[in-house]
């Protein structure tokens, strides 16, 4: 667990430059994330509050969200409340992953007015509470809960609010070198797990990190240990940090992490440390909750056109014997006085063969011989027929496969607003009926291109999906400008913007590319460019397909690191075109 109590402390530090502010904007992007713009003299920003049940946090964030034309009841609520009012505190209680923020503002007939905003950060029983301060009653929470739900307390408009459960921890700050070896039993082995047991605030993470600085799991070691971790929180002394893992497995921390293998990245910030670490991680989780349905759909898809095209290739196999048919017929009418109704095969001469070799002819008994010699004519004419319609419906199936692929990629590496832009595709093109809250809708007609930017603070637009790669590609990028795409692979349209790019803007450009494609955790990615002039969309070609020539070909491995950086716009540049 990368967000606990040290973590959530080191936050509300960070955000005492906040008291005495404002609250400027509300906004609420996701059913459980909530946006706060923030501003005083010394500080301006913007708070996320989410409580997402695998990625629950607080800090603030440099992302720019995506929110509902029509805000959700709480936000409503939210922005009557709070919006203009003054940060009075922001408190963390105890170690807890709790946090209080109080406001003062005034009522409808002017009358001072003072409320609380509740935030609990604990997994799936995470919650954001608003409270009348004076009366402690709930005014209303993200996630209501009734006594049939919790018995020990109700989470619902109107109740006094009770504080969670106290976990009979203690305090870290406080904890003396002989509370901490009382706590602990010798014998029982798991050092690390007694500590978190006993001590609030304490992730299992910080309990792996005290036994690695340990060495050895003696008393005066374990204790040295723990008052090195223990000095660090007293003085905030913190070092953010993330460590990336195999297989995504990654973690961070304001307590520096020795005991982990991986590519170590600092930051200057907890709160530039959680915006890159979550960035990618709850997006992904929140598309995949939005994308279920339409990945399932497409999967379907996929996997219907790939045996459709196996059929087709054992028909066309079949139909390949369409001359076989024709020799027979051509045969047994030279040899019609040499069977008759009854026979059930006949050996005839070839002679369209050389060596005049002997054919054996499979008869229907049933039938005269003119009618069998006429079956035989009937199923040439069949098989030649289906010959060339079976090459065009193999054609049509390839497509088709080819297509769901490339969606299939787009689904797994989709933003939220791409999802949407997908699922429309999907609707225009017949394959899902509109949904009927979306009929009489207007569309964007303009999709919204992601924009990143090189080192150089050279602008790279990259497309997410088909109709971003077509907007991109045939409208957006200049003619004498870099189109780029990872080769024979289905993935992103990427543009930079510039005639000439230098080579690091190119490497970076073509990690992108490389990222945002079927090749994601690959390495020496093939991936192809040259000037988006040389780039053409076939008449009538699927979205998203398009041919080009000319092109040169980079090798390079995707980094999550490198493109979390690319997508912070640089202050020392201006934007791209």
């Amino acid at each position: 667990m990368s967000f606990d109590g040290i973590v959530t402390r080191a936050v509300v530090r960070s955000l005492q430059d906040f008291v005495g502010g404002r609250v400027a904007k509300i906004y609420q992007p996701t059913a459980t994330d909530l946006i706060f713009h923030l501003r005083s003299r010394s500080a301006r920003g913007k708070l996320l509050v989410s409580i997402n049940a695998a990625f629950a946090r607080l800090h603030l964030t440099r992302l720019i969200e995506g929110n509902p034309q029509e805000p959700p009841m709480f936000c409503m609520l939210l922005r009557k409340h709070l919006e203009g009012s003054v940060i009075d505190a922001i408190e963390q209680v105890g170690f807890e992953r709790i946090v209080h923020i109080d406001f003062r503002t005034r009522n409808e007939l002017g009358d001072l007015s003072e409320k609380q905003l509740i935030i609990e950060l604990m997994g799936r029983h995470s919650n954001v509470i608003l409270i009348d301060k004076e009366s402690g009653r709930i005014i209303d929470s993200m996630k209501h809960l009734t006594a049939a739900v919790n018995r020990y307390r109700t989470v619902l408009p109107g109740e006094t609010y009770v504080s969670p459960p106290d976990q009979g921890k203690l305090n870290p700050l406080d904890l003396s070198e002989k509370d901490l070896l009382s706590h602990i039993e010798w014998n029982a082995g798991r050092i690390d797990r007694q500590i978190v047991g006993a001590t609030l605030g304490f992730s299992p993470l910080i309990g792996s990190e005290i036994l690695h600085r340990a060495g050895l799991p003696h008393q005066e070691a374990i204790v040295r240990a723990f008052q090195t971790v223990q000095t660090a929180i007293r003085n905030d002394d913190y070092h953010p940090n993330i460590i990336y893992g195999k297989n995504g497995k990654d973690e961070c921390h304001v307590i520096e992490l020795t005991h982990l293998q991986g590519k170590k990245e600092e930051f200057p910030s907890v709160n530039d440390m959680l915006d890159h670490f979550y960035a990618v991680k709850a997006e992904t989780d929140a598309v995949k909750q939005k994308a279920g349905d339409l990945g399932h759909f497409i999967a379907l898809e996929l996997k219907k056109n790939k045996v459709k095209l196996k059929k087709l290739d054992k028909t066309l196999k079949d139909a390949d014997n369409a001359d076989t048919y024709r020799l027979y017929g051509e045969l047994l009418t030279a040899n019609m006085h040499r069977f008759r109704r009854g026979d059930r095969s006949v050996a005839a001469i070839n002679y369209y063969d050389e060596n005049q070799g002997i054919v054996t002819i499979p008869l229907n008994p049933n039938r005269t011989p003119s009618e069998n010699a006429q079956a035989w004519f009937k199923k040439y004419s069949k098989a030649k027929t289906a010959k060339r319609i079976v090459r065009q419906q193999i054609g049509q199936t390839k497509e088709e496969v080819a297509y769901f692929d490339i969606l299939m990629q787009q689904v797994e590496s989709a933003s939220l607003k791409d999802i949407g832009e997908i699922r429309e595709e999907l609707e225009e093109g017949g394959y899902l009926r509109k949904k009927r809250s979306d009929r009489g809708k207007k569309k964007k007609t303009r999709p919204e291109i992601d924009q990143y930017f090189s080192s150089d603070g050279t602008a790279i637009l990259v497309g997410k999906n088909n109709k971003q790669n077509d907007y991109l590609t045939t409208k957006v990028g200049g003619r004498e400008e870099t189109w780029l795409h990872a080769k024979n692979i289905p993935g992103s349209h990427v543009v930079i913007r510039s005639e000439n790019p230098g080579e690091g803007t190119l490497a970076e450009a073509a990690a992108l590319a490389a990222f945002f494609s079927r090749s994601r955790l690959g390495s020496r990615v093939p991936v192809d460019y040259t000037k988006v002039k040389f780039v053409k969309k076939p008449s009538g070609a699927k979205p998203g397909f398009v041919i080009y020539t000319d092109q040169k070909t980079l090798y390079v491995t995707p980094d999550e690191s490198l493109v979390l950086k690319l997508r912070k716009k640089p202050e020392a540049h201006a934007p791209g075109r």
